[in-house]
Parts: structure tokens; sequence; C-alpha cells
């Protein structure tokens, strides 16, 4: 099995390239958009992002400081605004509470406990939290999302319905826990997903076409 996923990885690579994600200037930038994204595009995320750095407020202590009315009309274009403001205003008392508001000092967090920390902080849950882990502080977990899901499955590799641990420990039994490798094959699953592997496939001229 690990040569097989080994063989998706680098078919998927040789047809898509480096993905260069998550996108953001900083760690914290990367955590906010990791919070935004749930149940909206990148798209949107975008545009919310652009608003905040308009606003001098994609910091955390600025972000801690602004008001959650006015919070949620500048991340407007991500959607679900008023619960997505204060999700990012739990985040950020949870950053000033547990780090000094220092995403240096989280990441210097023994990687279970920074984990379980996380997922203690209301509207944070796995695959926020391990996004914000690999992408933002650079440790080496695997983000399972829908795109992940679907894509195991149709392949028949893993059961739709198993729980989000098992899809993790999946991975972690096969491949070496690298952070550029995990980082990269996630993001190449999410262009896989979006291009070939959506809701209704689109089989033909698919990168695993035939595996």
């Amino acid at each position: 099995m690990k040569n097989k996923l080994l063989r998706i990885y680098g078919k998927l690579y040789e047809r898509f390239g480096s993905q260069h994600w998550w996108p953001g200037e900083t760690p914290f930038e990367v955590t906010v958009g990791a919070i935004l994204t749930q149940n909206t595009n990148w798209g949107n995320v975008e545009k919310a992002i652009k608003n905040l750095k308009k606003e001098g407020a994609l910091n955390p202590r600025s972000l801690h400081a602004i008001s959650l009315p006015h919070l949620a009309s500048l991340i407007k274009p991500a959607g679900y605004y008023n619960i997505k403001a204060r999700r990012l205003k739990n985040f950020v008392d949870f950053l000033f509470g547990e780090y000094g508001g220092s995403m240096r000092k989280m990441r210097n967090e023994e990687l279970t406990v920074m984990r379980e920390k996380l997922l203690s902080v209301n509207g944070i849950g796995p695959e926020t939290a391990d996004s914000i882990i690999l992408y933002a502080l650079e440790k080496p977990v695997f983000v399972i999302d829908a795109y992940t899901k679907r894509f195991l499955s149709r392949h028949t590799i893993m059961d739709h319905d198993s729980s989000y641990d098992m899809f993790r420990e999946f991975f972690y039994s096969q491949l070496e826990r690298e952070v550029s490798l995990f980082n990269e094959y996630h993001a190449l699953i999410v262009r896989l997903a979006k291009e070939y592997c959506r809701t209704k496939p689109r089989c033909g001229g698919c990168p695993l076409e035939g595996m």
C-alpha cells in the first residue's frame, strides 16, 4: 500500500506540479485562512483576507482588539461571517491565553499537546486544527477533508464512513511523517478533487485513470 500511495503522489505531482499551499505571508495569516475557509471557497476567503489587510487587522494584537461586529463586516465575503468572526476571536483569545499572542511560542509546543489545546477552542474541529498545525506551524500531521475521503473511497483504499482518526492513522502507517510530503500530498489531492474527482466525477483524462 505504501508503494501505491507513493505512485499516486508521483502521478499527481507529475501532472499538477507543486501547489505552493497554503498561501499566506505569515503563520497567523495562514491560520486565519484556515478558519475562514470553512464552508466556502478560497476565492471568498481571499476577499475577506484582503479586507483585513486593508484595515491593518491581520495580526494577533489588532484582531484581539477589534470589535466583533466590525470584524464580522470585514470578513463578510467568506460567508457565515458572524459565526466565523466569533471563531476568529475564540482563536485569538486562545493564542493570547496560552502563548501570549505568539505563533512562534505556539509552534514550540509539543505537537500532541498543541493539537489537544487547539481542539478545545470552540469552532475549531480536527480538519481546521490539522490545517493550522501543518500549514501554519509546519508540523507533520495529515489533513483529512471531504476531498481526501472521496478520493480514497473511490479508489477502494478506505471506507468513506471511516472516522477522521482512522484516515489520519492510515497515512501515518504508510508514509514517512514529513511536513513537506504531507503538505504537498494533501494539496495535490485537493487539486485532483477540484478538477477530476468531483462530486460528479470526471474520470476521463484523470492522472490516476487506470490505477
